[in-house]
């Protein structure tokens, strides 16, 4: 598959209505709370400007902008989720603090050293081009700026029942071991921080979405529900596996925190 395809599929699923069923408004391990904890580490104040690549519906921008009082820009590859996030900015009243547009992280619509910080979570590891989305990081964060990510880690070791398509979707398709993501960064021109083991999060989670998709199916079957084209058996086999890759070391979550 070739690779836009593979993002604009990965984009697609996140704007559905299945992903917010399963994953509930934070799309990622640890949800708000990891949120925060990145915002304490990127150390942001009422007067840090923050880019949030990959932003979604917006739940961690408005989180970000309410809890530090900081200015949040987003940027997703979904036209959808940018105009929900705005939509739902306006009706909270933080249309002074946030904006959201489309972008692709490979090539962000932003000029030189504009940001503060940036923060990407469970994101970067469905990039393509890590490298060079890691360059244009470097590029519009202002000097000494700090990076933050969170994101999916997997060991070298391949693990045949968590591959094709839906391995993407899951952002598990091309997960990194943590040392390989420094190792990137570091070639684009960041200095480690500080490097944080959240598997727990990933744990959390996956047994979340097991309960959920439990429950969606029953809903499907008394037709309370309508999912077309969701197979219920594979969506749970693969969160099983994921669950025991987790807990046995093969996969897992982390924190990792960058200077320019």
């Amino acid at each position: 598959m070739e690779e836009p395809s593979v993002k604009q599929c990965c984009a697609t699923f996140y704007g559905s209505d299945f992903a917010r069923i399963l994953l509930g408004d934070s799309f990622h391990p640890g949800g708000t709370r990891l949120t925060g904890r990145l915002g304490n580490l990127l150390a942001l104040t009422r007067e840090s400007h923050i880019l949030d690549v990959a932003s979604g519906r917006g739940t961690s921008a408005f989180y970000l902008a309410e809890s530090f009082g900081c200015k949040v820009t987003g940027v997703d590859l979904s036209q959808e989720n940018v105009s929900l996030a705005i939509d739902e900015a306006g009706r909270l009243g933080l249309g002074g603090l946030l904006s959201f547009q489309v972008g692709d992280a490979e090539r962000l619509p932003f000029g030189d050293k504009t940001f503060d910080a940036i923060i990407c979570e469970c994101a970067f590891c469905t990039f393509p081009s890590k490298p060079v989305a890691a360059r244009e990081f470097v590029r519009v964060l202002k000097p000494s700026g700090l990076l933050g990510l969170s994101d999916l880690t997997k060991t070298e070791e391949a693990i045949p029942e968590l591959e094709g398509l839906l391995s993407w979707i899951a952002c598990i398709g091309d997960a990194r071991p943590t040392r390989r993501y420094s190792e990137i960064l570091a070639l684009a021109g960041f200095q480690a921080v500080t490097v944080e083991d959240h598997r727990d999060a990933l744990v959390s989670m996956v047994r979340e979405i097991q309960g959920k998709l439990f429950g969606a199916e029953i809903a499907v079957a008394l037709k309370k529900l309508h999912l077309p084209g969701v197979d219920f058996g594979v969506a749970k086999q693969f969160a099983q596996t994921a669950l025991q890759a987790t807990q046995n070391g093969k996969l897992g979550y982390a924190v990792i925190v960058s200077r320019k």
